[in-house]
């Protein structure tokens, strides 16, 4: 990543990362697809208004594997295999216990905090019994998740995407088995996905532990290595809280959403899904940000970095201007697939794709912005930015707006202006990174084979 064309890189990294998410959202869309059809819109309700207070729950860690992305992607630029190895060992064995951390509170708090978002009356037991199981995955989630990070940051995006594909097959046909056959509704769903989870965290595992390169896993060389855990933290961290306040904002916005009722939870899910697609392309382009700028910035290549941000905005405005008002054209025959019988559900859907869809290219922008900045270290800078740019706008949106104006459009209104006055802000914080860290040079670091020392 450190020497070459950079646009055929970049588009080399970003397909393997795009399918991989595009497989993860579909086996996912297979999940809501099952329960709506065959379950009916409640229980599609139930499973789809749980996405927020999953990732209000979970967001607090994976904001570490950010971390061990960004520091592992700088110690990889600069050719450094003693710090890399502390950071792949550090990593892992940090997924596994934040993995069980996260398993026990989710477990037995599911149900209160569902309580406290206003679930409906006719949601809320389904919702709970689908979070209970579903939590029982996370040690396997965590690990998978770090996992594929390390992965990716040596530039290795097709086996995740092999992983994801086998697990997801999985996922589908035990989906088919528990809800058609076995009639097990959400908990079958829910089963079908924790197993899933763990095959393909076995596979990651596995994958690490026979690779030669700089991340080979040692098992018994699993470690939290002090000075490599605080450094990522104090990369992680900031992106942790910026994800968990994120997540904090959409949360009240489900709160929000459940107050109409689960005709408008079950289209809003399906909705959500929907746009999840477009999502996962741009965002495969702010991973591609953080891990270029990343490895360019360990190895002072600071041309290389404005040259990244460049490319990523092209993709990702290319991908939002197209894309997004496709899927709004075509989102009745879509949200249909979900729950073909419910026209409210698909009504209520369809102001969501409206809103959403049609400007989501300004989520794109924001999500390459913020990725450039965090690959050259500063994860403090966008994390106050989102903090005050994207949930300030959106809560002080909510509780003033809102409450004069007590309809879906002005509710989903909030994330658009969020998403552009965020990234008009990430812009100016940019300019002044460039002006005072990214100062060019001309110095050309030969690519390195990142091997082991024999």
């Amino acid at each position: 990543m450190c020497s070459g064309s950079l646009f055929p890189k970049i588009v080399k990294f970003s397909i393997p990362v795009i399918l991989t998410s595009l497989l993860q959202l579909l086996y996912n869309a297979v999940d809501i697809i099952v329960v709506g059809r065959y379950v009916g819109s409640t229980a599609l309700a139930a499973v789809g208004s749980t996405s927020s207070l999953i990732n209000l729950i979970v967001n607090a860690f994976i904001g570490l594997s950010v971390g061990t992305g960004v520091l592992l992607a700088q110690n990889v630029g600069a050719n450094d295999y003693d710090k890399a190895h502390d950071a792949v060992h550090t990593a892992m064995l940090t997924s596994l216990v934040s993995g069980i951390m996260v398993s026990i509170f989710g477990f037995f708090s599911c149900r209160a905090l569902l309580h406290a978002m206003g679930s409906p009356d006719d949601v809320i037991d389904k919702a709970t019994l689908y979070m209970k199981i579903y939590f029982l995955g996370m040690p396997a989630f965590m690990i998978y998740t770090f996992g594929s990070v390390i992965m990716r940051t040596v530039g290795d995006t097709k086996r995740p995407l092999f992983f994801l594909s086998i697990s997801g097959l999985v996922n589908v046909v035990l989906n088919l088995i528990t809800v058609i056959k076995f009639d097990m509704g959400v908990a079958g769903v829910a089963i079908a996905t924790i197993v899933s989870q763990y095959i393909s965290a076995i596979f990651v595992v596995l994958s690490l532990i026979k690779t030669d390169g700089i991340c080979r896993l040692y098992l018994k060389e699993l470690k939290i290595h002090g000075a490599t855990l605080l450094k990522m933290v104090k990369i992680g961290l900031p992106v942790a809280i910026q994800s968990s306040i994120f997540s904090f904002s959409n949360v009240i916005i489900q709160s929000s959403i459940n107050s109409f009722g689960s005709d408008t939870v079950a289209g809003n899910a399906a909705a959500a899904n929907i746009e999840g697609f477009l999502y996962s392309i741009m965002n495969a382009f702010g991973q591609a940000a953080t891990t270029f700028s990343g490895q360019n910035f360990g190895a002072k290549q600071f041309r290389r970095v404005n040259s990244t941000l460049k490319i990523c905005l092209l993709f990702t405005g290319a991908v939002g201007l197209v894309l997004g008002p496709l899927l709004y054209v075509f989102g009745t025959p879509l949200l249909k697939i979900y729950s073909p019988d419910n026209l409210n559900a698909i009504y209520f859907g369809m102001i969501r794709l409206k809103y959403i869809c049609l400007l989501y290219v300004t989520c794109g922008i924001m999500e390459v912005f913020t990725g450039v900045i965090r690959g050259t270290g500063s994860t403090v800078m966008p994390m106050v930015v989102s903090i005050f740019g994207v949930c300030g706008v959106r809560i002080v949106w909510i509780f003033t707006a809102f409450q004069y104006v007590h309809t879906l459009d002005c509710l989903y209104l909030s994330y658009v202006l969020s998403w552009t006055f965020t990234s008009l802000v990430h812009f100016f914080c940019y300019l002044y990174i460039k002006k005072k860290v990214l100062k060019p040079s001309d110095k050309t670091i030969p690519q390195a084979a990142f091997k082991a020392p024999e």
